[in-house]
């Protein structure tokens, strides 16, 4: 349990700062740079210029954090036991495709509603991760109904 906590917290954590530099990218404009190219960017994988390159670099970001989401989804059904838990961290998984595409949109159809829609979608599994890392920290201190030890997290000799 101790290591799903830590890649619940590491994920949550690499979400906020993909979520800052999403807000970066937008304000630069620098989805639009990639010359209206999907997952490429400048007709290829490398990218020309340094607003193609936080474009890109947001995109990479972007596709480590979905693994990281992945990840963290699994080990909540492997490590705890908790509905709430692997709720939080499914419904992140279940948003995290809808993200990609929404994302592949922003460069497509950059109007305000595919903006608004596609910074919801992130808030939201921002707010599933949060809650997956807050309650797993949580689930660490109160005894589960197998007698667990709630230093531990094994059952304890009682």
């Amino acid at each position: 349990m101790v290591r799903f906590r830590h890649l619940a917290a590491v994920t949550t954590g690499l979400t906020f700062a993909l979520i800052l530099l999403g807000v970066y990218t937008a304000a630069m404009g620098a989805g639009l740079s990639c010359s209206a190219q999907w997952p490429f960017c400048d007709g290829g994988l490398i990218p020309q210029t340094f607003p193609s390159f936080v474009e890109w670099f947001h995109r990479l970001i972007a596709m480590i954090t979905g693994f990281f989401i992945l990840g963290t989804a699994i080990g909540s059904w492997k490590y705890t036991g908790e509905k709430r838990i692997r709720g939080a961290a499914t419904l992140a998984l279940a948003v995290t495709p809808i993200q990609v595409v929404l994302g592949g949109a922003t460069v497509f159809i950059y109007t305000p509603i595919v903006q608004v829609a596609h910074h919801t979608a992130a808030l939201i599994i921002f707010g599933a991760l949060l809650a997956t890392t807050l309650w797993s920290y949580e689930a660490e201190r109160t005894p589960d109904a197998r007698g667990a030890d709630s230093t531990t997290g094994y059952p304890s000799d009682d």
